[in-house]
């Protein structure tokens, strides 16, 4: 039941309007890697969140609501992405600690800016030189801005409302 819900919260967090980038998919993908008991649907969290909202984008645009495919030939490089911030979640519950979240968390948004960009740049946009690289990455940086901030607010809203829940609801249950 947990795995449908953080399908849908990561999914909605892209449906609703955001600044760009602003999203939870990366919180989900480090709280199910953290989480959940089962590492393979703890991998497959933020790739069913990213498929369900991707389709519902196409869809959008198919229809001529959106101005933007669902499906684009960087996906991959998207997808691969939150596929690497659940193998830092992995990392993160191994000896589970605040700081240790929160490197999690920061390298994660890093390890997407990274991977994404290059992605991008790949595709030919700003050129196959160094100067094609570096412009590619200096014109990203505002979505990483917003990606950091998303990542943390995302992230410890998930982990907060998992502590709240286990140490002051559960603990009124058993009272």
């Amino acid at each position: 039941m947990t795995e449908i819900i953080l399908v849908f919260v990561g999914a909605l967090s892209r449906l609703i309007p955001h600044p760009a980038n602003f999203t939870a998919i990366a919180a989900v993908a480090l709280f199910g890697a953290v989480k959940m008991k089962d590492k393979k649907q703890a991998l497959l969290i933020p790739i069913g969140a990213m498929l369900l909202s991707d389709t519902m984008f196409e869809v959008m645009y198919r229809a001529g609501v959106s101005p933007f495919p669902g499906f684009h030939s960087g996906m991959w490089y998207v997808y691969g992405a939150f596929m690497l911030i659940s193998l830092i979640g992995f990392w993160v519950r191994r000896s589970f600690s605040i700081p240790r979240l929160a490197l999690g968390t920061l390298v994660g948004s890093l390890v997407f800016f990274v991977v994404t960009n290059f992605g991008v740049w790949l595709s030919g946009w700003y050129g196959y030189t160094v100067e094609g690289l570096s412009a590619c990455y200096i014109a990203a940086i505002p979505f990483y801005r917003n990606q950091v901030l998303g990542d943390v607010f995302f992230t410890a809203v998930l982990f907060g409302a998992d502590y709240f829940v286990k140490t002051k609801v559960l603990a009124q249950k058993a009272a």
